[in-house]
């Protein structure tokens, strides 16, 4: 326990340090986050179909009910939160599903 103490108490010592002198020793890493897309029912299904499942396969897929799917393509509601970032992620990279294969297709 104590060698933990330690080391949160040596990390914090030279984090004040370092933001009180005039030239800083630590990395410093600026990140931007891109705001969550908005998808429109004509996007969701064009996804849903270039990764070629369909729509229970596919809200299987992205966590959520057949009928949110069904919701989505329809207009009557739109991916928000995660499911919007996996959709775009999808939409980057078409072999999303094979590098991380939550759903196994037969190859059949």
């Amino acid at each position: 326990m104590s060698d933990v103490y330690e080391s949160i108490m040596t990390g914090l010592s030279e984090a004040v340090e370092d933001a009180r002198s005039e030239k800083k020793k630590l990395k410093r890493r600026v990140v931007t986050v891109t705001p969550v897309k908005q998808y429109q029912p004509d996007e969701v299904k064009k996804i849903r179909n270039t990764v070629g499942m369909s729509q229970k396969i596919f809200a299987s897929y992205l966590g959520v009910s057949d009928k949110t799917v069904e919701a989505w393509e329809s207009g009557t509601n739109h991916p928000s939160g995660a499911a919007s970032r996996l959709l775009n992620m999808m939409e980057i990279n078409e072999n999303l599903i094979e590098e991380f294969p939550f759903v196994v297709a037969d190859r059949s």
